[in-house]
């Protein structure tokens, strides 16, 4: 694997493939048939989602119905419990994740991740932002200091932080340090971003910023956001999967989802009756 990151902007392309007809965009990940268990516990059941590039996805689900198992097989973090196992193809690109030649830390490279709970590193926010490039063998500074501003200005936190850099980021607002990892996550310029209900510790407004920020990544970037919020599955999404023990019970397109849904457990769940 080629270990050195582009650091030309992706923006023009992005754009391009936005103006693409929904059907005509390729898929990100094909999910066949997964099952996963924890011991003997059945998690996941033959789930198959399609994903589409360029597109906001949300997983929504009562607490423990598999939402954010199921996000964590996508780039096999779900692994590193030592009592799982799984069957099924989960294709990234084509290519069957689960292939023993296929290494992870080049899918973890390509698919990046966003927490439940704020996780900058004890270091500065500069270097928060320079470690993986770093890791990847960038060491030139003037890139590095490209790298970094361009990464916040993604996140929609450089003029925050700008004259901030060598502070430790532990002295962030909740709100910013959520949107200091999503800048991390960006500094590797992953192809598709997972966001394990990035907002569920923030407040209103931090909320919002995490929200329009999504919106304008999803230009660049494939984001599979789960939440527990059903109005920011509705706000931020373009299509929804809703997720009942282990199941898919429904995908479709949101607004579809949340205004017309075709099986009655979905119509139950949206409208309060459980969960």
């Amino acid at each position: 694997m080629d270990t050195k990151l582009n650091t030309k902007s992706v923006v023009t392309e992005g754009t391009e493939r936005m103006n693409q007809p929904v059907a005509a965009r390729e898929s990100v990940y094909n999910v066949k048939d997964l099952n996963l268990w924890y011991g003997d516990d059945h998690a996941l059941k033959d789930v198959n989602l399609d994903i589409k590039k360029n597109e906001v996805t949300a997983i929504i689900g009562p607490s423990g119905c598999g939402k954010s198992t199921f996000i964590k097989t996508l780039n096999r973090m779900v692994e590193l419990v030592p009592i799982v196992r799984t069957n099924g193809v989960i294709e990234y690109h084509g290519r069957n994740i689960f292939e023993k030649e296929y290494g992870v830390e080049e899918l973890r490279t390509s698919v990046g991740m966003v927490f439940q709970q704020p996780n900058p590193f004890p270091k500065s926010i500069y270097d928060n932002i320079a470690y993986g490039p770093r890791v990847h063998g960038v060491k030139n500074k003037k890139i590095l200091d490209e790298i970094v501003e361009r990464s916040l200005r993604r996140a929609a936190i450089w003029d925050e932080v700008k004259d901030r850099l060598n502070e430790n980021a532990y002295g962030l607002s909740g709100g910013q340090q959520q949107r200091l990892c999503i800048a991390r996550c960006l500094a590797i310029e992953p192809d598709v971003i997972l966001m394990d209900e990035p907002t569920s510790a923030l407040d209103p407004i931090s909320t919002l910023k995490v929200e329009e920020l999504v919106q304008e990544l999803k230009s660049d970037y494939s984001i599979i956001i789960v939440t527990h919020n059903m109005q920011q599955a509705a706000r931020v999404s373009d299509k929804t999967a809703f997720f009942l023990n282990g199941e898919v019970v429904e995908f479709d397109q949101t607004d579809r989802i949340f205004g017309n849904p075709s099986d009655k457990r979905t119509e139950d769940y949206i409208s309060g009756r459980f969960g």
